[in-house]
């Protein structure tokens, strides 16, 4: 277990070229599922839970790590399943999304895998809306299981997703803009309607797309329709881990085709604290945003209307 503590230390820097680490864990079962490693903070065995009065029944209690309050989520309760009961010989996984620090409790942690965002794919088809699944890949013929744990986080906790009523009040796009679309790229419904409630204040069209090549392909039907995408499409905001082609790609392929190049794009991402910002130059991106603030993004957004 020493080996995976220390690789996950060490390796979280893992970004670009449509490439991850996922740390395989399991529940109560033999399903195995992952977690990219570039969100995990910390591996640890679960230490001493304590509980919180009236908390919700998802949220196992708070761990005391570092000189930090940390809730621990059961991850097992929260995707349906029965509880966690055996915390002695569990463990935790401390990762970072949407600009603040949580605890997952997981049965087991086994190992790190390295592979290609192209080797992630979409849900089957069938899995409906009470699936927890934000993605699925392959593994030594094994199905591993991605869990969309913003939709996990928004059920426990929900985020307000409205622009402040000073914001809307200042919002205002110009005449000439009006007839753009603003569009939207991230595998995680919930994460796509989070965004798409908070841009409604602008008042444009939104289109939205489930990964980057389904964005992608778009775009570029698009452009051939106009001749350039801009002529369209004013804004595009994009997740960065997304199944098939993750946003660092789908941000170089925009910026590296002609027709597509003038293209604003905003990486909207829950990759906050470890956020590497080298990635963003190096991939042409115009803008970064960590989840998830609705006056910060649309406040984005429209200023890279206005350029």
């Amino acid at each position: 277990m020493s080996g995976i503590l220390d690789s996950v230390n060490q390796r979280t820097q893992l970004v670009g070229q449509n490439r991850l680490e996922l740390l395989l864990f399991k529940l109560n079962g033999r399903q195995r599922f992952g977690i990219n490693v570039f969100k995990v903070r910390e591996v640890l065995q679960c230490p001493p839970l304590t509980s919180i009065p009236k908390q919700n029944q998802l949220v196992r209690g708070v761990a005391h790590i570092r000189g930090q309050t940390i809730s621990v989520i059961d991850l097992s309760m929260a995707t349906g399943g029965r509880k966690i009961e055996d915390l002695a010989n569990a463990f935790i996984i401390i990762a970072e999304y949407n600009r603040s620090v949580q605890g997952f409790l997981v049965g087991s942690v086994e190992r790190i895998i390295n592979t290609n965002w192209d080797a992630i794919m979409p849900p089957p088809q069938g899995t409906g809306k009470a699936s927890y699944l934000t993605a699925v890949t392959e593994v030594e013929n094994e199905l591993i299981e991605i869990l969309d744990v913003e939709k996990i986080l928004n059920e426990i906790s929900p985020l307000n997703t409205d622009v402040s009523e000073e914001l809307a009040a200042d919002l205002d796009m110009s005449t000439d803009q009006e007839d753009k679309i603003i569009f939207i790229a991230d595998d995680s419904s919930v994460a796509r309607n989070q965004v798409k409630k908070a841009l409604t204040a602008l008042g444009l069209k939104i289109e939205v797309a489930k990964n980057g090549l389904e964005a992608l392909e778009r775009l570029k039907e698009i452009a051939e329709e106009t001749g350039d995408v801009t002529d369209k499409v004013g804004v595009l905001v994009s997740d960065i881990e997304m199944p098939e082609m993750d946003g660092y790609t789908l941000t170089a392929e925009i910026k590296n085709t002609p027709e597509l190049q003038n293209l604003k794009v905003v990486l909207h991402t829950s990759l906050s604290g470890v956020f590497n910002q080298a990635m963003v130059k190096k991939v042409g991106a115009d803008d970064f945003i960590a989840k998830f603030h609705p006056d910060e993004l649309a406040t984005a957004v429209q200023k890279w209307f206005d350029k």
